[in-house]
């Protein structure tokens, strides 16, 4: 029957109807469209300017993004595209709002695997990109985030171990990062492995980070130079005196949560951390902002561990969620992050809205 409809209509030179499969498929190609076109920069004739204004009004971003079709519920595949499409519209060139004074967060949990050091580069590229100014200090020894960043930290390499150890000043040891502007790191090298043992006997062995970095910035506003926005400060997976040293320099604790059952396990012990570390060391420090990664949408699990984690830290919990994504993992072994690698995969468009929210919160309070 539905093909001779559809035959009888050719012969009557009108165009046969378009079914479910036909709508489906152009929503697609519209969503991809769109989505490339954000990339280069192509949509913004829209907005009379040759290349995605970072003066966008964000009511024209909505209304472009809610342009698109709504491919149906039936196609999976389609609802991924068109809302990355949507985000990228949404995203692409805005610039975050400054927070009145340097933001600084220490990015911790002490099970490996979670995404700390991950979530820190790609967070800090992501607000770099959008025009503020970021520091990443990297103290976990194996120096992945150095790496990610593409920043040498080979041993003879000036790093946050001269600064904790033998009192150097950062602004000896800090590099700038030539793949993204407004971005700097002081890197760490494998002599910070020694670290934990050499700073036991050391005075005031907690507090020397926040005494370099505090000196760091008033240095800076000293020269007339401009402030820091954000200071992202990358763990090692453990509760050592390194852990120990970011929490007191630190304001706020960002913590990435995989989505899986173990990593819940080790959190009432960190957040038991931060509670004493507030109590005797650093009043104002705390638990700020929690990041679910690796978030698998196909899994119960995920979506399981996400609603118990949003349960219990209603007020904490990112709206973003970063799924599994093989670009965010090969980026490192290109001395890049995944904002660069690969700016308009689903991993860099979530650590960018993820970005995004952090910049929110800290302007509304």
């Amino acid at each position: 029957m539905a093909r001779g409809h559809v035959n009888g209509a050719r012969e009557q030179g009108q165009a046969p109807p378009v079914g479910p499969t036909d709508q489906t498929r152009a929503a697609t190609e519209t969503a991809a469209t769109v989505s490339r076109e954000t990339e280069t920069g192509s949509f913004s004739h829209e907005f009379g300017d040759s290349s995605v204004s970072r003066e966008t009004n964000t009511s024209e971003r909505d209304q472009l993004a809610a342009s698109l079709p709504d491919p149906g519920a039936e196609t999976p595949l389609a609802q991924a595209v068109a809302a990355d499409a949507r985000r990228r519209i949404s995203l692409t060139g805005k610039v975050f709002p400054k927070p009145d004074h340097t933001r600084i967060l220490t990015v911790a949990n002490q099970k490996g695997g979670v995404g700390k050091t991950t979530t820190t580069v790609n967070i800090a590229a992501a607000l770099a990109q959008a025009g503020l100014k970021v520091l990443v200090i990297d103290i976990d020894p194996q120096g992945n985030a150095s790496t990610a960043l593409g920043i040498d930290h080979h041993a003879e390499v000036p790093s946050i171990y001269d600064v904790l150890l033998d009192g150097k000043a950062v602004t000896e040891v800090v590099q700038e990062c030539v793949d993204v502007p407004n971005l700097w790191c002081i890197p760490a090298t494998i002599d910070l492995a020694g670290a934990e043992i050499e700073l036991v006997s050391v005075v005031a062995r907690e507090t020397r980070m926040n005494r370099a970095l505090s000196a760091y910035i008033v240095d800076m506003a000293d020269r007339g130079e401009e402030r820091l926005d954000y200071v992202l400060i990358d763990c090692p997976p453990s509760l050592g005196l390194l852990t120990v040293n970011a929490f007191v320099a630190a304001d706020e604790v960002l913590i990435p949560i995989q989505c899986e059952y173990y990593a819940l396990e080790g959190l009432s012990q960190l957040l038991k951390n931060v509670e004493l570390i507030k109590s005797h060391l650093n009043p104002v420090l705390h638990v700020s902002t929690i990041l679910l990664t690796m978030y698998d949408g196909r899994t119960r699990l995920s979506a399981q561990v996400a609603d118990e984690v949003r349960s219990h830290f209603p007020a904490h919990v990112l709206r973003t969620t970063v799924p599994r994504s093989v670009r965010i993992s090969e980026a490192p072994s290109h001395g890049q992050t995944v904002m660069t690698y690969d700016p308009g995969s689903s991993g860099a468009l979530s650590y960018l809205e993820a970005a995004s929210e952090l910049a929110d919160r800290g302007v509304s309070g």
